[in-house]
């Protein structure tokens, strides 16, 4: 009697075990299938519409990551949950890069609509690329502040920022030429003609200086 209640104690006790190590796989692949469903809800996700909210989905990914891993360390007969793992992950990483040179494009975008507005004046919004915003009244004034801006930030400006100030330079120059015709004075038009004779050499001076300092720094 006492061989039979130990046997079956033996037996509850196997069954117990392996109960447990049935439910530790159950939890482990609900939380390895949690992780990949949840890579592939982000990765749907358009790169430039998840840019801005990157630090919240990464911080995500890293809890569900880290669930999957976890959980799998405790199951005996773990490999298609690790390739399912590594799987996701690969699917991750290569969607990171994608936002990585989304959010790079925007900031520069970004950059390079603040520098234009800094230049050009509060009357550009970034969408009239004609310039038709600026008329006989005003051209003197943005003149006045592209050239002041510039004198003010010419130390810190790159080649490409010289290069995107030479193409606005000129953009506000063709825009001059209508702008003469609809009625500009001649006491605006000769100081225009002062600034631009002060812009120039500022230009060559220095755009020379921007790409010898980077000359400079590619060969360190």
């Amino acid at each position: 009697m006492k061989t039979l209640k130990l046997t079956l104690a033996i037996v509850a006790i196997g069954a117990m075990v392996s109960s447990c190590k049935d439910d530790q796989k159950d939890i482990a692949q609900k939380k390895v299938e949690r992780y990949s469903a949840y890579v592939d809800s982000v990765s749907n996700v358009s790169a430039k519409d998840i840019a801005m909210n990157w630090g919240v989905v990464e911080r995500d990914y890293q809890k569900n990551k880290a669930d999957a891993d976890n959980a799998i360390v405790y199951v005996k007969d773990n490999s298609e949950m690790q390739v399912s793992i590594d799987a996701s992950t690969n699917e991750y990483e290569t969607f990171k890069a994608e936002v990585k040179a989304e959010t790079e494009a925007i900031n520069m975008a970004n950059s390079k609509l603040m520098m234009q507005q800094s230049l050009l004046g509060t009357g550009f919004n970034g969408a009239d690329m004609k310039f038709t915003w600026i008329n006989k009244d005003n051209i003197l004034s943005v003149y006045q502040n592209f050239v002041d801006t510039v004198e003010k930030n010419k130390d810190s400006y790159s080649r490409e920022d010289w290069d995107e100030i030479k193409l606005l330079y000129e953009a506000v120059d063709t825009r001059k030429n209508t702008v003469e015709n609809e009625g500009l004075t001649s006491a605006d038009n000769r100081k225009i003609a002062g600034l631009k004779l002060k812009f120039a050499p500022m230009y060559t001076f220095n755009r020379m200086g921007a790409k010898s300092d980077e000359n400079a720094k590619a060969k360190e």
